[in-house]
C-alpha cells in the first residue's frame, strides 16, 4: 500500500468521526433550541437528508462496486464510500433548516427514564461495534474474505443492533423538539427500507450461514415487532 492510500484511509477515518462528533453536536444542542416553527423547512431537511440516504442505497448496488473497481483499487472502495458518505452527513447537518417548534419537554422522573433509555440505544451501538471491527467500518482496514459472520453479543437480540441503539439514542430525548423528532423519524425510514436491501446482500456474501443466522434471530431491529 502506497503512502498515499494510507493517508487517505486514515483521513477519510478522520473525517467520519467528525461526522458523527457533528451529527451528535446538532442533535444536541442545535436541534434543541427554541424556534419559532417553520413548516416549510421540514420539506428542505427531508430533501438534504434522501440524498445522503440515496447514497448508501445506491453503493450497494454490486453494478455501481463493480463499476467503481474500474476506477478505483478495490481496497480503496470502502474509504471511498466512507469519505462521501461522511461529508454528506456533515452537509446534512451543515445545512439542515431550523423547523423550531416543539413536541414536548419531561421533566423529573420522566426525563429520567428518556435518559435511561438514550444511555440504553448508546450501550447498544458501541457493545455492537465493539463485536466488528471499527476500523473496517471507518474504511481504514481493509475487509478480508475469511472473517466469520458476527452473531455474539447484541447480536443475539436483534441482526441491527446498531440500527436499534441508534433508534433509541434519537427518539429518546427528555425534550423532543420537531427538529430531533424529523431526524429521527426520517432517519428511522431510511434504515427500515435499506435493513431488507443490506440483508439481501449479506445472504449472498455468506450464503446458508446467514440464512441460519436469520432463523435464530428472527427480529431485524425492534424485538418482537420487526
Amino acid at each position: 500500500m502506497s503512502l498515499f492510500e494510507r493517508i487517505f484511509r486514515w483521513a477519510g477515518g478522520a473525517v467520519f468521526v467528525l461526522a458523527l462528533a457533528f451529527c451528535a453536536y446538532s442533535f444536541v444542542f442545535v436541534w434543541s433550541r427554541d424556534a419559532e416553527f417553520r413548516g416549510a423547512a421540514i420539506a428542505t431537511n427531508v430533501f438534504l437528508f434522501t440524498i445522503f440516504a440515496a447514497h448508501h442505497s445506491v453503493f450497494a448496488q454490486d453494478p455501481v462496486k463493480t463499476a467503481m473497481a474500474g476506477v478505483i483499487p478495490n481496497r480503496l472502495i470502502r474509504s471511498t464510500y466512507v469519505w462521501i458518505a461522511s461529508l454528506l452527513l456533515i452537509a446534512v447537518c451543515q445545512f439542515w433548516q431550523t423547523i423550531g417548534g416543539n413536541v414536548y419537554d419531561a421533566g423529573g422522573w420522566r426525563a429520567a427514564v428518556h435518559a435511561g433509555i438514550q444511555v440504553a440505544g448508546l450501550v447498544l451501538i458501541v457493545g455492537a461495534v465493539r463485536k466488528i471491527d471499527a476500523l473496517e467500518l471507518a474504511g481504514i482496514r481493509e475487509h478480508t474474505r475469511d472473517e466469520p459472520l458476527q452473531i455474539t453479543g447484541p447480536y443475539r437480540l436483534v441482526r441491527h443492533p446498531i440500527y436499534l441503539g441508534w433508534m433509541l439514542a434519537t427518539f429518546g430525548p427528555a425534550h423532543m423538539t420537531i427538529d430531533r423528532l424529523v431526524f429521527a423519524g426520517i432517519s428511522a425510514v431510511y434504515l427500515v427500507i435499506a435493513m431488507p436491501i443490506e440483508e439481501r446482500a449479506l445472504r449472498r456474501y455468506f450464503g446458508e450461514t446467514y440464512s441460519r443466522y436469520q432463523e435464530r434471530v428472527r427480529w431485524r431491529v425492534i424485538p418482537y415487532i420487526y
